[in-house]
């Protein structure tokens, strides 16, 4: 039988290799020093003295295994083989729900979804085109709305006009961004 038979046979049913493999040598001199100690124990006081031998030696036992023995060790070759699991898609169920409601909520858009795309707005143009949104919004729209298609879009980013405080679902609330714009501000922020 070869070492790799051997460490085929010792894999448990969770695909992980056991780390007894190859300890028989060591489990053997453990095996013949108890037996000693449980001898000199008898011999020295009867069975009260075995069992004081046998308590200790169980306890020195499981003590020194967990400190010694490593941790069982996915087998890679099985790992490789099984299919990644799905993910759960919370993040993406939540930021559905605030372009949705940024559609239908101005008030909506303007506490939520705004503040993301302005962040996004000026960190595209600092790193990209050195523009400092805030001090420089001339440039800003500029760059953003580079053809007269474009110019509606910045109205929906613009600093200057952020409402500060805007109540959500209050009675009279206007619509919010409208799909199309969105796409298209998506578009322009992506290429930007």
């Amino acid at each position: 039988m070869s070492a790799k038979d051997a460490i085929r046979d010792e894999r448990d049913a969770g695909g992980t290799i056991s780390p007894w493999v190859g300890t028989t040598p060591e489990l053997g001199v453990a095996a013949v020093l108890v037996g000693a100690a449980a001898v000199a124990g008898y011999t020295m006081a009867g069975w009260p003295g075995l069992a004081v031998v046998a308590v200790a030696t169980a306890a020195i036992a499981m003590v020194v295994l967990r400190i010694l023995l490593p941790q069982l060790t996915p087998d890679v070759a099985k790992t490789a083989i099984q299919k990644p699991q799905t993910r759960t898609l919370t993040g993406y169920s939540h930021r559905r729900f605030v372009v949705h409601t940024a559609t239908t909520s101005e008030a909506y858009y303007n506490s939520e979804l705004r503040p993301v795309l302005e962040h996004l707005l000026a960190a595209r143009l600092a790193e990209r085109h050195n523009v400092n949104l805030y001090q420089d919004p001339e440039a800003a729209r500029r760059l953003l709305c580079r053809n007269p298609r474009d110019a509606d879009l910045w109205r929906w980013l613009d600093p200057a006009t952020r409402p500060t405080s805007a109540p959500r679902g209050a009675i009279g609330d206007k619509r919010g961004i409208p799909r199309r714009t969105m796409a298209r501000l998506i578009d322009r922020l992506e290429k930007l």
